[in-house]
């Protein structure tokens, strides 16, 4: 059975006291949530503490946006799976295109850090996706597979979540077309041995597109990013028809 997993991911966005008052507004709109869809909040490391005691006994789960793959050591500026377990945190956005992009990451410390989250009981998102010029020149589906085969090597599918994101539709306003959408997570799909993976889009994801989104058969949840920070409107989206 495929779970819905609803995930914001704030970025580097809100202070503890923003993040509180976001909360404020947001649970109030949870109160007829179905109890089957999990709902992430992914903030920064400053807010984790602080949310992990506002989010007690709620419906929503807390979650990070990056994991280092050692227990401990001198990684200055990088965080360990047991330092998140400690606090509450149950998911944690792993190989963002962000971090790809800005960071350095790579598939072969990708495949690292999703093993690492594992280890620590942590379920990771795996972010895969392609650029405007790689989806221009063809390469849309060979690049996704080969991200897949370098990422998920020796990694537990059971416990797994898979997001879709266009990295060219990310902050853009442009939003990949909803069946195509489909058809790509429908790749992936056929390249996982766990078909029950949870698989989301990602990329421009609001209130007005959310349902048409969530209609497609092969998707299973959305990884929001800008629209995450608006209580109500991130509820609208957490709430699809």
């Amino acid at each position: 059975m495929r779970k819905i997993v609803i995930a914001g991911n704030w970025k580097m966005f809100k202070t503890q006291a923003e993040s509180v008052e976001f909360l404020q507004g947001f649970l109030p709109e949870l109160e007829k949530t179905p109890q089957d869809r999990q709902v992430v909040l992914c903030v920064p490391f400053t807010d984790l503490s602080v949310l992990s005691k506002s989010l007690h006994g709620s419906l929503v789960n807390l979650g990070a946006q990056n994991v280092h793959w050692e227990e401990n050591g001198a990684y200055t500026g990088e965080i360990s799976g047991p330092m998140l377990a400690e606090i509450g945190v149950s998911y944690v956005i792993v190989g963002h295109s962000e971090r790809r992009q800005y960071f350095g990451e790579t598939d072969h410390t990708v495949n690292l850090r999703l093993k690492a989250a594992q280890k620590y009981g942590l379920t990771p998102i795996l972010c895969v996706g392609e650029t405007k010029q790689q989806r221009d020149a063809g390469e849309t589906e060979s690049l996704i597979i080969t991200q897949l085969e370098k990422d998920l090597v020796d990694v537990d599918q059971e416990n797994l979540v898979i997001a879709y994101e266009p990295i060219w539709a990310i902050g853009t306003g442009d939003t990949c077309e909803s069946l195509e959408a489909n058809r790509v997570i429908g790749l992936i799909r056929s390249q996982l041995r766990n078909p029950n993976v949870t698989i989301q889009y990602g990329g421009s994801v609001k209130p007005d597109n959310i349902d048409e989104i969530m209609a497609q058969p092969e998707i299973d949840g959305v990884l929001v990013g800008g629209a995450s920070l608006a209580p109500k409107g991130f509820a609208r989206i957490v709430n699809f028809h």
